[in-house]
């Protein structure tokens, strides 16, 4: 850990951090909670989202109004998002306003009313928000893979809910969700840029004190299922998500794995970009993604094409999984590993990005990773792990999700085949 990055966990167990950041006048605060999507019951799907949204909608000491007014008032930007295994409440700040980033979402976090009213109101803005993203077919056909790739379970359930679900959920499922999992062990709290460690340490112990303490049960453990989804619907492209297991954060693959999701899917220069798009023409979009968990992860390949188009390019592309098993060049995997390393070092401009990786990396690994030992994980992957990370995956049962004028799209048993031959 640098000079930079101060870290405390306090006595009622919540965890404070900061790195400071010389030459920026501003600060990125946030408080972040390991509690998402995968901790919720399947009568409650949704209420880690909705939580987030009402979150804003008034506390004891503000309203709604006053919340975005306050922000606003000095330039800042407050936002949140909730994910499979955390919900985040963030904001950017001048570094003289920090005291006041830390009081609202102290506040929201600590003392919102959850007024009747109010989630009556944002019960239609996430019911529009469902039928924004089921009018999005490159949106909702991850939502079809996630569920099929881990089928009946928390873990493939959609991060904003169903709508039966939303639509009956009562004030007493937010409030009990929130002090089931909102307690301080389960939260780092976070700031990033023109900031003081002992300064933030006061502002948090007086506006996070009334977190109560919690004990959650563990989430149910992520089992890759794998299967076939298929919805036949009117559209100009039929939009195609093929996926595999991937591997969690600490998993020794896990740098291999992102390595070859870099030069399979992950830029101009890649496999499948260069082969589908630039050699064949079948797509305008193509390109894969390794996304760990705690426990597991998942890899997917995720290409928009034209009904005739389809026929070619899922052999294509089955092909190219299997070419990356035996066939890897140094000079692809340096190329790769040039990527990363870039796109980790540009993230660290950034006081959002800081802050957002500093609370991740303690809620999976218990330690802020220096950057240093990250960069040094990467040069030391080898041509030789980046095939096992891809005979890992593309040696598993296939995810196939398919949304779209599907006629000529293999089914899932002929891909598997395929792969197999």
């Amino acid at each position: 850990m640098s000079d930079a990055v101060r870290l405390t966990r306090l006595p009622n167990g919540l965890t404070v951090v900061s790195e400071t950041m010389p030459r920026v006048e501003t600060v990125s605060f946030g408080a972040y909670v390991a509690a998402g999507t995968r901790h919720e019951d399947a009568a409650e799907n949704g209420v880690s989202h909705f939580l987030e949204h009402m979150a804003f909608k008034g506390t004891e000491r503000r309203d709604a109004a006053a919340i975005a007014r306050e922000i606003e008032n000095v330039g800042g930007h407050l936002n949140a998002y909730t994910a499979r295994e955390n919900t985040a409440y963030y904001c950017k700040v001048l570094k003289e306003d920090l005291p006041l980033a830390a009081d609202i979402i102290g506040d929201i976090l600590t003392h919102s009313t959850f007024v009747p009213e109010e989630l009556e109101r944002e019960r239609g803005v996430i019911l529009q928000e469902i039928g924004q993203a089921n009018d999005t077919p490159d949106d909702v056909i991850f939502d079809h893979f996630q569920a099929t790739a881990f089928l009946n379970q928390p873990m493939g359930r959609p991060t904003l809910g169903t709508e039966e679900v939303i639509r009956r959920m009562e004030r007493g499922a937010l409030t009990g969700y929130m002090r089931r999992h909102y307690g301080p062990e389960r939260m780092v709290v976070a700031a990033a840029g023109a900031v003081e460690h002992e300064a933030l340490l006061e502002l948090v112990r007086r506006h996070f004190a009334d977190l109560p303490q919690v004990s959650p049960p563990p989430p149910e453990p992520a089992r890759y299922v794998g299967g076939e989804f298929r919805e036949m619907r009117d559209l100009d492209q039929v939009h195609i998500v093929l996926g595999f297991p991937g591997v969690a954060y600490r998993d020794p693959l896990h740098y291999p794995m992102l390595l070859l999701s870099t030069l399979l899917g992950g830029g101009m220069s890649s496999r499948l970009f260069q082969e589908i798009r630039e050699r064949r023409g079948l797509v305008y979009s193509i390109y894969s993604y390794a996304h760990p968990f705690v426990d597991g992860g998942i890899f997917g390949i995720y290409a928009g094409t034209g009904e005739k188009e389809a026929e070619e390019l899922v052999p294509v592309t089955l092909e190219e999984l299997r070419k990356v098993q035996r066939d890897v060049t140094q000079e692809e995997l340096d190329r790769a590993k040039a990527q990363l390393r870039a796109s980790l070092l540009m993230s660290l401009e950034s006081t959002g990005s800081r802050v957002e990786q500093l609370a991740r990396q303690l809620q999976v690994h218990g330690r802020v990773i220096p950057v240093e030992e990250t960069k040094a994980r990467i040069a030391a992957v080898t041509v030789g792990q980046v095939q096992e990370a891809a005979a890992r995956a593309f040696r598993a049962k296939p995810t196939l999700a398919v949304l779209g004028p599907a006629t000529r799209v293999p089914a899932l048993p002929e891909i598997a085949a395929r792969l197999a031959a």
